[in-house]
């Protein structure tokens, strides 16, 4: 096909969707809702595989207290620790803090605790093991040692939730694998059906194209190129829509566990260009299929 048959085409279907732009409004809108759930299951479905790979390289442990270690106690403790590779400290909650942190979570409802004689809240050490450099073991060796150390009444650490969670993950990605092919099907479903109603909307103009000799592929081109347009359109919509959803959502929630923050990332660049390719394949073969039932092909 010759660059002068491409330039007509792309006018012709470029005049078209101006001279019918309610009707493709519609169709683009439609699009942008279908492609915006896809959208939002795989940023959901990325988040949840970006925090569960961060946390896996990340450790906690709790070191709680029998009672108030003394300053130098407290130190030994820490150098110790720091002997160990891939430790971070993270900081030291003594009972009062402990019982301030319990007030402000309980809010209105802190003056339950005002009955208490004493502070029941043990003090704890929390740090942080990089499993990059510590290895599956030193959290099971460095909490034989630390349980040894008299002073110390308890250590708990969040491997086994992490292994837990992992397991967990490999279910949720068979589960997204199947959803994630579902929407698409769902989202190709509607785009079709929104494409046949363009269609049938000029169904004069093709029987006129038709009857003054025009071929079958030289009345489709334009309106494979005019759904490979609503296509990138919708997409396009879809994604600036999710992103705004995204900063509403980065300026009011903050996601935390214990020291460490849960961020919420947005789909990265090579994503958002994948996404637009699909949306613009999803428009041309939501064309295909309507014009194949259309001319009965």
């Amino acid at each position: 096909m010759s660059i002068t048959f491409l330039r007509y085409f792309a006018r012709q279907a470029m005049a078209n969707i101006f001279n019918n732009r309610l009707v493709h409004l519609i169709g683009v809108g439609t699009m942008a809702i279908a492609f915006l759930i896809f959208d939002a299951f795989v940023l959901i479905f990325l988040n949840l595989n970006y925090w569960t790979e961060e946390r896996g390289k990340l450790l906690t442990m709790s070191i709680y207290f029998k009672a108030e270690p003394e300053r130098i106690v407290l130190e030994d403790i820490k150098k110790e620790l720091l002997g160990f590779p891939g430790v971070t400290i993270k900081g030291f909650i003594s009972k009062d803090d402990a019982m301030e942190s319990l007030r402000r979570q309980l809010g209105d409802k802190a003056g339950l605790l005002d009955g208490l004689r004493e502070n029941p809240l043990p003090a704890s050490l929390e740090i942080v093991l990089s499993r990059d450099k510590s290895g599956d073991s030193t959290p099971y060796q460095l909490k034989r040692r630390l349980e040894g150390i008299d002073i110390v009444d308890e250590v708990q650490y969040s491997q086994e939730w992490i292994k837990r969670f992992e397991a967990f993950m490999e279910a949720i990605k068979i589960v997204g694998i199947v959803v994630g092919g579902l929407l698409f099907l769902a989202a190709l479903f509607i785009i079709i059906n929104t494409i046949k109603l363009t269609i049938y909307s000029r169904k004069d103009e093709i029987e006129i194209l038709k009857l003054v000799g025009a071929t079958n592929r030289f009345v489709k081109i334009p309106f494979l190129i005019e759904g490979s347009i609503q296509g990138f359109l919708g997409g396009s919509v879809a994604l600036l829509m999710l992103f705004l959803a995204y900063i509403v959502v980065m300026s009011r929630v903050d996601l935390r566990i214990g020291f460490a923050s849960l961020d919420i990332i947005f789909l990265p660049t090579h994503f958002i260009l994948f996404l637009l390719l699909m949306s613009i394949i999803i428009g041309f073969i939501g064309s295909t299929i309507s014009l194949g039932r259309f001319f009965r092909i």
